[in-house]
């Protein structure tokens, strides 16, 4: 996976976590969204990967979910709303770890996605699923699997979706 996200980003941030910290789907809504009402979409740009074939699996993972929620890309024309996808990776440090031999504190490698679906007029942001995810280890051929399972995972907690 730590290849995965490698191509899927140009940033990479070092950061201070602690031992606890949890990795995993965060999602913000708007107030006032009727999410049942959104029957069509269109790609917008967003942060793509550099790398054509992990983006076309990613957008391929999100037009798998989005027709899941009875979606349908738009024909023509912007549709209901209008979907972006930014990925990046990052090294997190943890502090509170005993350093190793060398002095160095353990890093964990950690790769974002992030899916928006906005006003088509305005750009105003409607939804934003996030997920957060170590993929140290992972290798590109993984990479599909990887993307599936994450997307599938960020979309499990559609707004429209009920809770189990």
């Amino acid at each position: 996976m730590k290849s995965f996200f490698v191509c899927c980003a140009v940033l990479a941030v070092t950061t201070a976590v602690s031992a606890q910290t949890k990795y995993g789907v965060k999602v913000e809504t708007e107030k006032g969204v009727d999410y049942t009402r959104f029957r069509t979409y269109s790609w917008t740009a967003g942060q793509p990967s550099a790398d054509k074939t992990i983006d076309g699996q990613i957008i391929s993972a999100v037009d798998r979910e989005l027709a899941g929620l009875g979606m349908s890309k738009a024909a023509s024309g912007p549709g209901d709303v209008q979907v972006a996808y930014y990925s990046v990776t990052r090294t997190d440090v943890n502090l509170k770890a005993k350093p190793d031999a060398r002095g160095l504190q353990p890093e964990i490698s950690v790769g974002t996605l992030m899916v928006a679906l906005l006003e088509p007029s305005s750009r105003k942001r409607l939804l934003r699923l996030r997920v957060d995810k170590s993929i140290d280890g992972v290798e590109r051929s993984q990479s599909e699997n990887v993307i599936n399972a994450a997307v599938t995972e960020m979309f499990e907690q559609y707004p429209t979706r009920k809770k189990k």
